[in-house]
C-alpha cells in the first residue's frame, strides 16, 4: 500500500531538515525496513512536507515504529525541525495511522475503470 502524509516544519528549519535528510543514519534505514517500509519519499514546499510511504500495512508499520528505540531516538532528534504532522479529523483509523491523507483521485485507477491505459 502507498500512504501519503503531511507534516509542517518549524519556522526557519527548512535547510536544517534537508541537511539531516541528505543521509539518514543506517540504523534508521534498518529500523524502517524491519517495520515493513519499502520506500519513503519526501517533497517540500516552503515549510510543508509531503511524504509518500510504501508498506504492506500502515497501521502495523506505525505500531512497530512506536516500539522501536531507534525510531524514538530519530523522532526526538528530528523533532527539533518538525513542528507537527497533520492528522485526518474523523478518520476511522485510530492512532498514528490517522496521519494518512485520504486519496482523492488516481489517473491509473480511473483509466482502468474506463478500460483505458494510463501508463
Amino acid at each position: 500500500m502507498r500512504v501519503a502524509l503531511h507534516s509542517v516544519l518549524k519556522e526557519g528549519q527548512e535547510s536544517g531538515y534537508e541537511r539531516e535528510h541528505a543521509t539518514v543514519p543506517a540504523d534508521l534505514l534498518e529500523s524502517l525496513g524491519r517495520a515493513g517500509i519499502t520506500n519513503w519519499r519526501i517533497w517540500r514546499s516552503g515549510r510543508h512536507l509531503f511524504h509518500l510511504v510504501d508498506c504492506e500495512d500502515f497501521a502495523a508499520t506505525m505500531a512497530a515504529l512506536d516500539e522501536d528505540p531507534v525510531n524514538h531516538r530519530w523522532q526526538e532528534f528530528i523533532g527539533a525541525y518538525v513542528d507537527h504532522f497533520e492528522t485526518t479529523a474523523g478518520s476511522p483509523v485510530e492512532g498514528s495511522a490517522q496521519m494518512a491523507l485520504g486519496e482523492v483521485w488516481e489517473l491509473r485507477a480511473q483509466a482502468a475503470q474506463a478500460g483505458g491505459d494510463a501508463g
